[in-house]
């Protein structure tokens, strides 16, 4: 049986895709799970990344004149993670721009903001959205 999924995810623009998915593996653990078309020298048509136990769709910013749906960016994404401190030392390796350093919150959150190559935002916290406290 087929898992339906009820909910929303994020689109994130990139002027370079495939280099975006590339980034996001190694700045912050992202697994590509699909590419459309898998061939590098082709223009990417669809990607999906996911970002622990979250999906986000990567599309190509350059294309999005023909693509009224598509955003040229930069976006806000927020990622709930169990270890923030963890994914703050990962990104930071990879050369991540940290944007709101690594703090507690006074909503009870531990989290940072980091701005990724196309200007996207990207939020790890502890806080969980739409949750029961």
């Amino acid at each position: 049986m087929t898992e339906t999924f009820n909910g929303a995810f994020s689109t994130v623009p990139y002027s370079d895709p495939r280099a975006g998915i590339a980034w996001l593996v190694s700045a912050f653990g992202a697994t590509a799970t699909l590419v459309v078309p898998e061939d590098p020298d082709q223009p990417l048509i669809h990607a999906e990344v996911r970002v622990g136990s979250g999906v986000v769709i990567i599309d190509d910013a350059n294309r999005s004149p023909e693509r009224p749906w598509a955003l040229a960016g930069p976006v806000s994404v927020y990622v709930v993670v169990d270890d923030p401190d963890a994914m703050h030392d990962r990104a930071v390796a990879a050369g991540a721009e940290i944007v709101l350093e690594l703090s507690y919150k006074d909503y009870g959150s531990r989290d940072f903001m980091t701005r990724d190559p196309h200007g996207n935002l990207w939020c790890f916290g502890t806080y969980v959205p739409g949750g029961d406290g």
